[in-house]
Formats: structure tokens, sequence, C-alpha cells
């Protein structure tokens, strides 16, 4: 049986040095891109929520951490994102010490904006 958290502080103690110093930051980087974001656990992995609706999903795994879902950005976007891609709409950045902190930031940035493109009044 998989392991269950109550908490994103409790599923981030749980993980080895490395990966929890990567997801440390993720998880700054997203309090940064969405100030007042609620933090859950969700499908067992750490979750920012805007009002409610999921920014985006994070994990650690053995060899990588993923972010989760994607969603499909400009030309641009998809040029910087493009090597991490996995699937269709997830990012998956492998645990050699240069994850692009920088690329993990412009991400957050686009579902944080996206989010809130979708709930302005039409």
């Amino acid at each position: 049986m998989a392991e269950t958290f109550d908490s994103v502080d409790t599923y981030l103690e749980s993980l080895p040095e490395l990966s929890r110093s990567i997801m440390g930051r993720i998880r700054q980087l997203i309090a940064e891109a969405a100030p007042g974001a609620q933090e859950a656990i969700r499908y067992g992995m750490p979750t920012a929520l805007l009002d409610g609706a999921s920014i985006v999903y994070y994990a650690a795994w053995k060899k990588h951490v993923g972010l989760y879902p994607i969603h499909r950005g400009s030309a641009e976007f998809e040029e910087k994102v493009g090597p991490w891609r996995d699937w269709k709409d997830t990012v998956r950045f492998p645990l050699d010490g240069n994850v692009p902190f920088d690329v993990v930031e412009m991400i957050v940035a686009a579902q944080v904006a996206r989010l809130r493109r979708e709930r302005e009044p039409a």
C-alpha cells in the first residue's frame, strides 16, 4: 500500500535530500507566483490551489520530479518546455541536480494566468 500524507510538509519530509531540496524550491516558486494559494495533498502528491482549482500538482519520483497537468501554450512556451515534456500534459525533470527553475517558474506563472483568465467574468 502506498504511503499517505496529511500535508505537503510531511510529504517533503519523507523525501531524500536532493528531492526534498528540489521540491522545496518548486513549492517556493508556486507561493511566489500565486500568493495566498492553498496547499493540499491530492492523488497522493502536493498540489497548489487557487480558489479551489488546482494550479499544479508536483511530485518526486525515483529518478525525476514531475509537474501535472501542464497545459499547452504558445510556440515560445512549448519551445522552452519541450525538452522536459513527457506525455501530453506532463513535464518531468531528471533528478540530476540541474532542474531549470526558470522554466518551472514560467510554467507556474502560465498555469496561474490560465486559471485567472478562466475565472474572469464574461
